[in-house]
């Protein structure tokens, strides 16, 4: 049976601070791929969570850099996978700036339509601070940053078998 558990906002947020300006030996470093935003969203996640869903294709998990789900590391497929996840692991809903918290995810869209950076909530005062590899920041503040469209991604929970 699925039950829904609290995700750990304060495990995933203290991960974030930790690594966001050094790579964790545990994952590969996705940046000679074009960007580690998303593992790196998806490393905090996974530190606020607990629980990987290891369902192939469609699930989100990563044990190496060869055996890993593309939602692990690509933007829009980690998206997806928490958006529409009905399953094992974190799920999340599109939400208004108001609603973000500590551990939840940013992601950005640039002119051409594409979004293309993930970033992991780390503080939030009179601005939201971000977290993020490729271009390693912490702290940096969100209003910063130039793009043409942004999409809030609150966590709501972790489902788990029990």
């Amino acid at each position: 049976m699925l039950t829904k558990v609290t995700y750990n906002r304060e495990a995933a947020t203290q991960y974030a601070i930790k690594w966001a300006l050094a790579r964790n030996p545990i994952y590969n470093d996705f940046d000679e791929n074009g960007s580690d935003s998303t593992n790196f969203a998806s490393q905090s996640i996974q530190a606020g969570s607990g629980i990987m869903n290891d369902t192939p294709v469609m699930g989100w998990y990563y044990n190496n850099k060869n055996d890993l789900t593309s939602s692990w590391s690509e933007l829009q497929y980690l998206y997806n996978f928490l958006i529409y996840n009905k399953s094992v692991g974190p799920y999340a809903e599109v939400v208004d700036k108001r609603r973000m918290e500590l551990g939840d995810i940013v992601q950005l869209k640039d002119e051409s339509g594409r979004f293309y950076h993930s970033l992991v909530v780390v503080s939030i005062d009179h601005d939201i601070l971000v977290a993020a590899h490729t271009l390693d920041v912490l702290y940096k503040p969100l209003s910063s940053y130039e793009f043409a469209q942004i999409r809030y991604i609150h966590i709501n929970g972790v489902r788990i078998y029990t």
